[in-house]
């Protein structure tokens, strides 16, 4: 796709953060909307923002209920006419030991970060197929690239991200088929992903600091803004990336992997043991 002017974008997670911003640069290219979130406030703010120079619909949408993502794929096709373009962004974070999070933890943050993108890919790829182009786009991080300490939970949805989406591109390119996709890893984004998060007492125990201020102390290194993320990814699409990587930091985690593909954790674990209250 090298112009949204006139297509059809789903964008999940659009009520705030890099769903917002995604929203707001395609509609200055001229693409039509279908936006989903949880917040129905936020989602119309969304909306509103995105003017009326293009067609906006909105949908209070849990990405994690199966059906809920299918019904709106398909009504999306029917108030738009066709979709062109899915972006699979909603995720949530979770943080604590392994020892320390409970399975229900696990299964809360597989079936959004995870299974909403699997419900997203699959039920919107059927529409994109027969609009005779398209492009799924699905957020993962840039701890689907480095794992961390502490967020087991988050980093095996954004691996599991990864994964799926570098199958489906291969896939893809396999059957001839006219979609295409690029997985998104950005680095620290200001977005609202830390307020939001799911921190359990182990962190505590483990870093020497209350939750509050551990998760003050990760908001601080939250440097890249949602609209150049969106920038980034959008220019990605274009350019047909396989994979997309956003942020300085995200940059040097993934140089770091590349050189050190095992001692990258020593470094990491000693960083965080540094910083213990």
């Amino acid at each position: 796709m090298k112009s949204f002017s006139g297509r059809t974008a789903a964008v999940t997670g659009a009520g705030s953060g890099i769903g917002r911003a995604l929203a707001l640069r395609l509609a200055a290219d001229g693409c039509h909307l279908a936006l989903a979130d949880r917040d129905a406030a936020g989602l119309a703010e969304t909306a509103a923002l995105a003017g009326s120079s293009v067609r906006v619909t909105t949908t209070e949408l849990d990405v994690a209920d199966e059906k809920a993502v299918y019904a709106w794929a398909d009504a999306v096709v029917a108030d738009h006419g066709a979709v062109h373009l899915v972006v699979n962004n909603a995720g949530v974070a979770l943080s604590g030991t392994v020892g320390g999070l409970s399975l229900e933890d696990y299964r809360w943050i597989m079936d959004i970060n995870f299974w909403g993108v699997v419900y997203g890919t699959k039920a919107f790829l059927p529409h994109l197929e027969a609009a005779g182009e398209g492009h799924v786009v699905n957020l993962s991080s840039i701890f689907g690239v480095a794992a961390q300490p502490l967020m087991s939970g988050y980093n095996a949805s954004k691996y599991a991200v990864r994964g799926f989406t570098e199958s489906l591109r291969q896939d893809l390119e396999l059957t001839g088929s006219p979609v295409s996709a690029t997985c998104v890893h950005p680095g620290g984004i200001r977005t609202n992903i830390a307020k939001a998060a799911r921190v359990d007492e182990s962190v505590a125990a483990a870093t020497g600091k209350p939750a509050a201020a551990a998760t003050a102390e990760f908001e601080r290194m939250l440097n890249t803004t949602p609209d150049r993320a969106a920038r980034t990814i959008l220019d990605g699409v274009r350019r047909d990336r396989r994979r997309v990587l956003i942020g300085p930091d995200a940059w040097a985690i993934d140089s770091m992997v590349r050189l050190l593909p095992t001692a990258y954790q020593r470094i990491v674990t000693g960083v965080v043991r540094s910083r213990r209250g």
